[in-house]
C-alpha cells in the first residue's frame, strides 16, 4: 500500500510553477507505463494553459484548488475546488482561471 499527500504535492508544485517559464509543474503519482490507471498531479500558474490534445483513453479531471476551464470545440465547462471534470473523447484543452492544482486521471488503451 503507498499513500501520498495530496494536499503536500500541490503545494509543492505551485510553488515550482510560480517559478517555472512554462507556468506550470507535475508530477506522476501513480501509474506509468506499465499500468492501465496513470494519476499525475499538474500545477498551473493562472492564465497557463494544456494546449489542445486528444486522450487515447478515458481521463477526468480532480480539481484540487483554485478554478480552470475544460475547452473542446465550442463546449467548455469550469471547475472548482472539489469538482471533478471527465474530459470529453475528443480533442480539448485546459486552462487555469486561476492558479490552480488538479489530479489528471488518465487510462491507457487495452491492446
Amino acid at each position: 500500500m503507498q499513500k501520498f499527500s495530496l494536499d503536500a504535492l500541490a503545494r509543492e508544485h505551485l510553488e515550482r510553477a510560480a517559478t517555472s517559464p512554462a507556468g506550470r509543474s507535475a508530477e506522476t503519482v501513480y501509474g506509468g507505463h506499465e499500468h492501465v490507471l496513470r494519476q499525475t498531479l499538474v500545477a498551473l500558474r493562472a492564465g497557463t494553459e494544456m494546449s489542445e490534445h486528444g486522450n487515447p483513453g478515458e481521463a477526468s479531471v480532480f480539481v484540487l484548488r483554485g478554478r480552470v476551464r475544460l475547452r473542446s470545440g465550442e463546449n467548455s465547462w469550469e471547475g472548482m475546488s472539489g469538482d471533478l471534470l471527465i474530459a470529453p473523447q475528443a480533442r480539448h484543452s485546459l486552462e487555469a482561471l486561476e492558479d490552480a492544482a488538479i489530479v489528471l486521471t488518465t487510462t491507457a488503451l487495452v491492446q
